[in-house]
Formats: structure tokens, C-alpha cells, sequence
């Protein structure tokens, strides 16, 4: 009964060993490195080389930006059944490219990131990219689900990209240049509510992904980025605690009146 069920809202998985361990890998990743911001451990890289934030950050969204854009060669445009596989390049293009825009006009940076750090997560994001792609061309000739979630995908997905650019523009202007290390409250939009939303929206963002591809690994990558984002926020709420005596405690960590 439950796998039926499943079936009604997701393509049936390729046959690949390979795709399935990726998914695993990604999902408890993904969980532990949340548990990690949690803990407050984090990986020290005293002797390794560094780089500017903004440069970093850059070199982690490139290779997923051009390789969303490489599959529009390399997997032309075809007839009807290609329009989710296109919608979801797309999508996952367009993600990867406010990221880069967000870092080049947006964010405001201090400090510098380490070079082994920097690699593992362009590596993971390359991936993530490289499989969901590759996953949804494999899907298209195998049955495709009752509920066509598609569509509702895509306003979510957009609904996560406006909202997550919006707090990260709300953040940008607490510093008022780059390099400046003080640390404010954030307010205004949903700030007065949670402590993140931005990570609120983007996993808004990450469901309107599963939403479009309708496949066992957009929705197990997203789990995890829920999973993360969720741990994440309540370290950063719990940093917020001991850094501001006047932090209002009715401002929850990620989901209004909730958590």
C-alpha cells in the first residue's frame, strides 16, 4: 500500500546502485553537518590555504551554473515529454545564478574561507546538480506520476527564491560596508517571527525543486536540507540568545510560532 502510494507522487527510481548510495550519502550529510552547527564544532583549517570570502563563494556556485547551462546543450530542447526536464534545468540554473548575482551585488563579506572547505561543498552542489539533471532524463520514458505536481512546483519554487533574496538583502544591510564585523538584530519581513527566514524560504525553494522533478532524489535531498537548515537556524537563535540580552524569546528559529 505505501509504496503504491509513493508511486502517485514520484517517477519510479532508475535502477542505479550508484544514485541511491549518492542520495543516502547526500541525506546523512547533510543531517550531520547540521548536528555539527549545533554543537558548535566546526573543522579548523589553520594551515590551509585561504581565500577572500567573495571569491570562494563564487568558485563554489560556478561549476553547478555551468553545468545547469551545459545541459541545455548537451540535452536539446525536444518535444512535449521534455518539458519537465526542462522546467528543472531551468530552475536549477536559475538557482545557482541568484547565489552568484546575491554574492556579486548582495552580500557583504569578512574574512576568508578555506580552500578545503570551499571544495567539498562546490563538489556537492556540482553533484546534486549533475544527478537531479541526469535522474529526470532517465525519468522521462518511465510512468509518470498520478498527481502532477509540476506547476505547484514552480510557484513554490519562485515563491523561495523571491523571499530567500528579499532577508538576504534585509541581512546585507545591517553591515554597512564590506569587511565590517558588527552584528545587529535583524529586522523587518519575517525576522520579527524567526531568526532565519531565509532558510525558511529556501527550503520553500528546495520543495518547489522536488516538486518539479517528482523523483526519489529531489525529495531525499530535499529532506536533508530541511533536516540541516532546521539545525542550523537553532544554533544561530541560540547564538543570537547569548549575544543579545535584549534577543526577543517569542522569535522562534524557523517556523513562525512553531520552532
Amino acid at each position: 500500500m505505501v509504496w503504491p502510494m509513493i508511486l502517485s507522487f514520484v517517477h519510479p527510481p532508475p535502477p542505479s546502485v550508484l544514485i541511491t548510495a549518492t542520495a543516502v550519502i547526500s541525506l546523512v550529510g547533510l543531517a550531520n553537518a547540521g548536528l555539527s552547527e549545533v554543537r558548535g564544532s566546526h573543522l579548523k583549517y589553520s594551515k590551509e590555504a585561504r581565500l577572500q570570502s567573495r571569491t570562494g563563494m563564487l568558485i563554489i556556485y560556478m561549476p553547478a551554473i555551468l553545468l545547469g547551462a551545459a545541459s541545455f546543450w548537451v540535452f536539446p530542447v525536444g518535444n512535449s515529454k521534455d518539458l519537465r526536464f526542462l522546467i528543472l534545468r531551468a530552475a536549477l540554473t536559475l538557482h545557482f545564478l541568484k547565489r552568484v548575482l546575491e554574492v556579486l551585488f548582495v552580500h557583504k563579506f569578512s574574512g576568508l574561507m578555506a580552500v578545503g572547505s570551499m571544495s567539498d561543498i562546490s563538489l556537492s552542489y556540482f553533484v546534486f546538480t549533475a544527478i537531479s539533471i541526469y535522474i529526470q532524463y532517465l525519468s522521462r520514458d518511465l510512468p509518470k506520476p498520478r498527481i502532477d505536481l509540476t506547476y505547484h512546483g514552480v510557484v513554490l519554487f519562485l515563491t523561495g527564491m523571491a523571499g530567500n533574496f528579499y532577508h538576504h538583502l534585509v541581512l546585507s544591510r545591517l553591515r554597512k560596508s564590506q569587511g565590517n564585523k558588527e552584528y545587529k538584530i535583524p529586522q523587518g519581513g519575517l525576522f520579527s517571527l524567526v531568526t532565519c527566514p531565509h532558510y525558511l524560504f529556501e527550503i520553500i525553494d528546495f520543495v518547489g525543486l522536488s516538486f518539479i522533478s517528482q523523483t526519489i532524489y529531489g525529495f531525499v535531498i530535499t529532506l536533508g536540507t530541511i533536516i540541516y537548515l532546521i539545525e542550523r537556524s537553532y544554533a544561530t537563535r541560540r547564538w543570537y540568545l547569548s549575544k543579545f540580552d535584549d534577543f526577543p524569546r517569542h522569535v522562534k528559529a524557523l517556523f513562525p510560532f512553531v520552532f
